[in-house]
């Protein structure tokens, strides 16, 4: 043990330690300035507050639910979702409530609640967690396993010192992060108003006036067609032969490696009945195509999918691949992909090609939709930039806190 450091569980340098309202209370919900805050995971990020999403309880809920009220320097840790990510509540959230998060009560003479906070995110203080004890490889944060989690404690000084030097890189994070979000805004409504011609390029526009269709109005010059009418639906199975990648679909970013993106394996053992979908081909997961979980397939020359994805091919001559997914993946489109599940003959709650084949698409030259796609591009590469450097900024980060909360760096108060 490092001179003057002590270790402790965190149950004993904690004058609590809880799981906030279990049950969802939704007959409690309601409206903003009619009742009590309370925090869900959503609500907690790595050191900071997420500042929207929240949900109120009546003053009758939150009196009912009185053990679990928070106070200033709180620690609140996320059960599921993201578990284990820790902050510290701030003196602005004193009285709110909270729901299925786990929150500690620091002893003010043990430890410092950012220390906590940060020793919970860090690996070093998750490795216990992770153990034996079920909780984070479950995806879901074991409060017994969090009151026997040993942490490594300087004097309240050091503590102090270290939570400043911490802190230069939240803040750096933090900003970076508003900086990519005001961005992807930026980027999402550019991809709007490019791919539905509301702005179109000007080399290529020779009228202002516009055609009204069900969705969305576009240029006097588009067209619009079936999508069955500009791809076609590809059936080919994996056999024997062969064994390629497994890929899945996410709403956010397209497909994704199964392995690297769940971090353990989620599909079947036999991947003989799996559907191939080659690069440049399109796919999406029948029964979640609502929650916009559509992708185009550009990470492999051929990879594998789940035999309940639907896999389909435009015609290279008709639409250009690249416009096309950024068509699918605007929030319009995620609203047609849900209406049309909902008003699907399929009871099952999926939009097979049948359906799918059916929806209307925006159509201008193959030269504007190249041009289209060239314009998002780069301002997805602006983007990407700025993912880089943020991950760059997180693992410098963990680096520092690994050597920080071990002693092996030691600092001076």
């Amino acid at each position: 043990m490092i001179e003057g450091w002590k270790q402790k569980s965190v149950d004993e340098i904690c004058e609590r330690v809880s799981v906030g309202i279990v049950v969802k209370p939704s007959q409690y919900y309601v409206d903003e300035g009619q009742g009590v805050r309370a925090f869900r995971s959503a609500n907690v990020a790595e050191n900071r507050i997420v500042d929207e999403n929240w949900v109120y309880l009546s003053h009758e809920g939150h009196t009912a639910n009185a053990k679990s009220c928070l106070r200033t320097g709180d620690v609140l840790v996320v059960r599921s979702g993201a578990p284990g990510t820790a902050c510290v509540v701030p003196p602005e959230f004193h009285g709110s409530n909270c729901i299925d998060v786990v929150f500690a009560r620091p002893n003010p003479k043990a430890v410092l609640p950012e220390y906590l906070a940060e020793y919970t995110n860090s690996a070093v203080g998750k490795q216990h967690v992770v153990g034996n004890k079920g909780g984070l490889a479950l995806q879901h944060f074991n409060v017994g396993a969090y009151k026997e989690m040993l942490v490594l404690l300087p004097p309240l000084p050091q503590q102090r010192k270290i939570v400043e030097l911490l802190r230069t890189w939240d803040g750096a994070i933090e900003k970076l992060e508003a900086l990519r979000a005001a961005k992807l805004r930026r980027h999402r409504a550019l991809t709007h108003s490019l791919v539905f011609g509301t702005r179109q390029l000007d080399r290529f526009r020779t009228t202002d006036e516009v055609a009204a269709h069900r969705w969305f109005t576009l240029p006097a010059t588009w067209g619009i067609k079936p999508i069955g009418k500009l791809a076609r639906e590809i059936s080919e199975r994996n056999g024997d032969a062969e064994q390629h990648e497994v890929l899945s679909c996410s709403k956010y970013d397209g497909f994704v490696r199964s392995l690297e993106y769940f971090k353990k394996q989620v599909f079947s053992a036999d991947l003989s009945g799996y559907k191939r979908i080659w690069r440049g081909d399109f796919g999406f997961p029948s029964n979640h195509i609502e929650e916009g979980s559509i992708g185009l397939q550009n990470l492999t020359d051929v990879g594998v999918v789940s035999p309940i994805y639907t896999v389909f091919r435009f015609a290279p001559e008709k639409v250009d691949a690249d416009y096309a997914f950024a068509v699918l993946k605007t929030g319009l489109y995620r609203h047609i992909f849900e209406v049309s599940t909902s008003a699907s003959v399929d009871r099952r709650g999926s939009l097979r090609w049948s359906e799918f084949s059916k929806l209307p698409f925006p159509l201008p030259s193959l030269a504007e939709q190249r041009a289209i796609a060239e314009v998002l591009g780069t301002a997805q590469t602006d983007l990407d930039a700025l993912n880089t450097e943020i991950e760059a900024l997180t693992r410098q980060k963990r680096g520092l806190m690994q050597k920080l909360l071990t002693g092996e760096w030691r600092v001076s108060p």
